[in-house]
């Protein structure tokens, strides 16, 4: 799993999940995490999720902390499989960091979403192709342009870059211990 945080700060669309976008926009092949910081605003014309396309409901931030999982060789039920184990890797990570500006209260996951309380503070979907499942997770760094009530990393007082390098890092260890998991089993 090769990780990459994008330098420059770029607004996701949707049109970035798609297969081999790691390799083709930014030379990382293979099984990748990417991340960078931008804006979110997708468009119903890439909007893949059935559920929002149906309510129209509209996805947008002001400024998100994105990321993008591309993994080879697995099913869409793997694929959301993993969507969950990042969320869950998330949240931890960021119930561990963010300490004292949560208090006595705890951030939950739902299925691939986080909440403090009732703000919502991710986005995220799976979606697999002919070569590939894509996961776009986004967590919001503000709640400016949000359509929903959100929280976001600033109410955490987390920085969005070492969230990013943290969560890409803990991510990586993760496939790497699935994979060797995986390789060590004497077949039934």
């Amino acid at each position: 799993m090769k990780t990459y945080f994008i330098p420059q700060e770029m607004a996701y669309d949707g049109s970035q999940l798609q297969p081999l976008y790691a390799y083709l926009n930014h030379k990382v092949l293979g099984d990748s995490i990417l991340s960078w910081i931008g804006a979110c605003d997708i468009s119903f014309e890439n909007m893949i999720d059935g559920e929002d396309l149906i309510e129209q409901s509209p996805i947008k931030g002001s400024r998100m902390l994105h990321f993008i999982i591309e993994i080879f060789h697995t099913s869409l039920f793997v694929g959301v499989t993993a969507q969950r184990l990042f969320a869950s890797i998330a949240r931890d990570y960021l119930q561990a960091q963010a300490g004292s500006a949560l208090g006595r209260e705890h951030l939950i996951r739902d299925g691939d979403d986080i909440y403090w309380n009732d703000k919502k503070l991710s986005i995220s979907i799976a979606s697999r192709s002919a070569v590939s499942t894509q996961i776009h997770f986004a967590m919001n760094i503000s709640t400016l342009g949000t359509p929903v009530k959100t929280t976001s990393l600033e109410e955490l007082h987390l920085e969005a870059p070492k969230v990013a390098q943290d969560l890409m890092n803990l991510w990586q260890k993760e496939f790497g211990q699935i994979e060797i998991a995986t390789k060590k089993v004497r077949p039934l």
